[in-house]
């Protein structure tokens, strides 16, 4: 068997597995925080250290940057083909997908500051996992035998030895507080007198910037786009430190951390991309409407029955839900895309979502690459017609979003593939964290509104960072 899994005794939680593997190059966890939805929420999954990495810092339209991902794939595909016991990650390719990897597929006009120079693609093959199971409460060892042209500068049996002596050793302890470091880039404001949070935006520009979308809209060229600020913050300390604070202050089914060279991404998204199980069925699940959670049961059920008939929050989300249903399309089966949830209130930890659910079926000779390429970034983070759409958010926006509104993914041996939008994330670079928040503007958006909606997006993040510094 080219897979082999065991099951370890272990009373580790997440954050202290985390912490094991703190100075590992290339740490990638995928950790499903909210245990809210079976569905969402079974596995927590930390990889590192792969025994190859594809790297593209700026993508290039016309070119494929999936393709050595692919060849990867054909080679990978077959090791646990068969076994419906093993779980859908047990070791693959795995990595981010920023925003800008769509300029790849549509010629798009790009802001003009890049202060972070996120990499388009950072992603890694590897031979290994370690996998909780929290429907089972388990903790497994998963390691890949690959095939010869693919092989790291371990064997099996020494991967496996390298693993479990970090798990014995324990907790790595952080590393000492870096520098202070210069704001990056120039123009930010402080979005209170005495926070040390700063934007891109005061608040009357992003008012002002709101309304020049509703003018676009009334002018026909969309119907909706989705606009944002970035905010940042200092932050002197490491990513996993923050990840713990941030796992515990916003649990969300699609949390996870990377962590490589220059760049740490930091995300508790509630919002998954794409997923293609074994059987090539397609699902994506967009999130578009948003209230914020109420301390009353009483009032937060209000608020979700508001929100669920909040003609323009039921508008923004169906517009995607087209959308979707016709990038789906592009590599589906004829006739397999359908909706099979629309418009359904979700709770988080800081805030109540519509959620709605269009699935499909992969079509003969479609790999999971084609959906990627037809879908990429994702519909409920753009707006619709999604090419207008990104054009204008490229000229309003003042930098480059990077992580924010991309993607953390992977893809198992047996070809299941999951992946999440980059929103409620931190990126950390130079001592800085960048945390774009935004939402959807329709024709009767009110930009005062739109504008509190995104700090309201912001309050668990800006929680978390407090939580952080002690």
């Amino acid at each position: 068997m080219s897979v082999s899994v065991q099951e370890l005794e272990s009373e580790h939680t997440v954050e202290e597995i985390l912490a094991c593997f703190r100075n590992v190059p290339f740490l990638l966890l995928l950790d499903s925080a909210a245990h809210h939805r079976e569905r969402d929420a079974r596995y927590t999954i930390l990889t590192a250290d792969p025994v190859a990495v594809e790297r593209i810092d700026r993508a290039e339209y016309g070119s494929a940057p999936f393709a050595r991902l692919a060849e990867w794939q054909l080679q990978i595909q077959s090791l646990g083909h068969g076994d419906p016991g093993l779980p859908p990650f047990c070791g693959g390719i795995a990595g981010l997908l920023s925003y800008e990897l769509g300029e790849a597929f549509e010629r798009l006009p790009r802001p003009q500051q890049d202060h972070l120079q996120t990499p388009a693609l950072l992603a890694g093959l590897f031979d290994w996992a370690l996998i909780i199971d929290h429907l089972e409460d388990r903790l497994l060892l998963a390691t890949l035998q690959l095939p010869d042209s693919l092989c790291g500068s371990m064997t099996v049996i020494q991967r496996r030895e390298w693993v479990l002596k970090r798990l014995q050793r324990g907790p790595v302890p952080a590393p000492p507080p870096a520098a202070p470091a210069e704001i990056p880039g120039s123009g930010f404001q402080r979005i209170e007198p005495t926070s040390h949070v700063y934007s891109e935006f005061s608040r009357e520009e992003y008012v002002a910037t709101v309304q020049r979308v509703i003018d676009y809209i009334r002018a026909g060229d969309i119907f909706q786009a989705n606009l944002s600020q970035r905010l940042v913050a200092p932050w002197n300390g490491d990513s996993v430190q923050l990840y713990h604070s941030l796992r515990a202050q916003n649990p969300a089914p699609f949390c996870g951390l990377l962590a490589h060279e220059d760049v740490a991404v930091i995300s508790a998204s509630p919002e998954r991309f794409l997923r293609v199980n074994a059987a090539g069925v397609v699902e994506t699940r967009p999130i578009k409407g948003t209230r914020r959670r109420l301390k009353s049961p009483v009032a937060d059920l209000f608020a979700g029955d508001a929100l669920h008939a909040s003609p323009k929050d039921r508008a923004e989300n169906v517009m995607i839900v087209d959308l979707l249903r016709n990038d789906l399309s592009r590599s589906c089966a004829v006739g397999s895309v359908k909706v099979t949830g629309l418009c359904e209130i979700e709770r988080f930890a800081t805030i109540l979502h519509l959620v709605s659910t269009v699935c499909g079926q992969l079509g003969e000779r479609r790999t999971v690459w084609d959906l990627l390429a037809g879908s990429y970034p994702g519909g409920s983070i753009t707006g619709a017609p999604k090419i207008r759409a990104m054009e204008i958010i490229a000229e309003l926006e003042r930098s480059t979003r990077g992580a924010y509104c991309g993607s953390l993914f992977y893809l198992g041996p047996q070809g299941d593939f999951d992946s999440s939008i980059l929103i409620r994330t931190f990126t950390l670079r130079d001592g800085w964290l960048h945390f774009p928040v935004g939402g959807g503007i329709v024709a009767d958006s009110d930009p005062l509104d739109e504008y509190r909606e995104t700090l309201h997006k912001a309050s668990g993040l800006i929680r978390a960072l407090r939580a952080a510094q002690g």
